[in-house]
């Protein structure tokens, strides 16, 4: 096996896949080094994304929102089903069968591209050399033009509530519980843990969720938010903000968390218990100290618009680097990074990246949101179309949620889409592509759409930005 490389990438999630096939694709030899290894010991591809997270966390709500639609929402369509039941250790299977697909989809693309996948820990010395230890304790030294770090991230612990791996579980033990807990506790209401809790929820835990800040989902658009909260309380989440953590013990079989709302303590018992309030990068002694690479003081490697880090020919990607922590960024940012190596002037627009949450309904922006404009002083116009008002969510009984597009008020430029409803992922993907191409609100409303769909909610509420909305009455109105 060479011991030199054009590019050594460490980590195989979705941001180290993508940049080392891409890198190979453009003539550079490039290895891969991950330290996952699978049950019988050799390195498993893929990374958080596709083994414990992203992928089998969709697998789990979409095998749990069918059986929902079975159970309780059929009847509307003529359909009885008559004591629906949910096989557990049926759909777990159901979701490592997809997992052991795609990673190793994954090593059939190494492959065929020429990627070297190399087993074990990664770390990062000067002169953009990687060391690497295998499970044995094996180190041998890969010599690279340059160095990709896409280590990704792991999952925040609080000192309330330690994780057991039994009763008191992180979202990697979410993924594995084999029976429905009567009743769920899950610590944070962000993404990981209102999906998390929808899919225990929909199979018949009652789930309580408890939220240490007094906002929900602050970092949406505040009505998008109030009115996706509205629809999980009716789907039955109890979602209490402002519950600050303070203990977690196991008792007898159960889990007795306490917590505080605004000064006074409660309690509650539970048979399960979901930490997930977020994660940090995986930056941890990746770097020897002569590496030249720098750490911000929340762990994130520091890195220039090209994901250039301080030390040359070294860069790093997706999670380990500032912004969002979503699969997608990191991914774009490994074809840049690749692409720059091979001398091409690739580029991030960071201003239009898309952010989803898999509830159902899902949740889904691209943008500015209006506090951040009101903030920042910028003049904006609303345009908003509710889903009551889809002919096709109607017909699909799937009609809770409402389309949000922000537009400048001078040039009309779209400024941000916010969506809450049926396929909001794929809809405002519709609006990530017109903003890419700097679209203005009149040139989606301008633009054909097919009918009957979901999609002509983003269509309507182009056409409401100016008042000229045809299937629901105008906020206010333009010749």
């Amino acid at each position: 096996m060479s011991d030199k490389y054009d590019v050594v990438v460490i980590g195989a999630g979705p941001a180290g896949y993508v940049a080392a096939i891409r890198a190979a694709q453009l003539g550079l030899s490039t290895a891969c080094v991950e330290q996952w290894l699978d049950d019988k010991g050799k390195v498993r591809l893929g990374g958080t994304c596709l083994n414990v997270g992203c992928i089998p966390s969709k697998a789990l709500l979409d095998s749990s929102h069918k059986f929902a639609e079975a159970r309780d929402h059929l009847g509307v369509h003529g359909i009885s089903v008559k004591g629906a039941s949910i096989d557990v250790p049926a759909m777990l299977a159901r979701k490592n069968k997809i997992v052991d697909q795609l990673t190793g989809g994954i090593s059939g693309l190494f492959k065929h591209n020429g990627v070297t996948a190399i087993s074990g820990t990664g770390k990062v010395l000067s002169g953009a050399r990687v060391e690497v230890t295998d499970k044995d304790g094996k180190v041998q030294v890969l010599a690279a033009g340059n160095v990709i770090i896409a280590a990704g991230s792991l999952p925040v612990h609080i000192p309330p509530a330690p994780i057991d791996n039994d009763y008191i579980i992180d979202s990697t033990g979410a993924l594995e519980l084999t029976e429905v807990p009567r009743r769920l506790g899950v610590i944070g209401a962000g993404v990981i843990g209102l999906e998390l809790g929808s899919v225990w929820g929909r199979l018949g835990s009652e789930v309580v969720v408890l939220e240490a800040l007094d906002d929900f989902l602050p970092m949406m658009d505040v009505q998008i938010a109030k009115e996706a909260a509205k629809i999980f309380k009716k789907q039955g989440l109890d979602i209490r903000l402002g519950a600050r953590v303070t203990g977690a013990k196991v008792k007898k079989g159960t889990v007795e968390v306490t917590y505080s709302v605004g000064g006074v303590e409660q309690v509650e018992v539970f048979d399960k218990l979901i930490v997930a309030v977020g994660r940090k990068p995986r930056s941890q002694e990746l770097f020897a100290t002569d590496s030249g690479v720098t750490l911000d003081e929340r762990g994130y490697i520091f890195v220039n618009d090209y994901c250039e880090t301080e030390a040359p020919h070294i860069f790093a990607v997706g999670d380990v680097v500032r912004g969002p922590m979503l699969a997608h960024k990191g991914s774009e940012e490994g074809i840049m990074v690749a692409e720059r190596i091979a001398g091409k002037k690739a580029q991030m627009n960071y201003d239009c990246i898309p952010s989803v949450i898999y509830t159902h309904p899902e949740v889904a922006a691209v943008g500015r949101t209006e506090q951040e404009l009101k903030a920042d002083g910028v003049p904006y116009k609303v345009g908003l179309f509710p889903f009551a008002a889809s002919g096709r969510a109607l017909a699909a009984n799937d009609s809770d949620g409402v389309v949000k597009m922000l537009a400048h008020a001078e040039n009309d430029r779209i400024l941000g889409c916010h969506i809450v409803g049926p396929s909001a992922a794929d809809l405002v993907q519709q609006v990530v592509i017109a903003m890419e191409f700097g679209s203005s609100a009149e040139d989606l409303a301008l633009t054909v759409f097919g009918h009957p769909t979901l999609s002509e909610a983003v269509h309507e509420a182009a056409l409401a930005v100016d008042g000229h909305a045809i299937h629901v009455a105008n906020r206010k109105k333009k010749n």
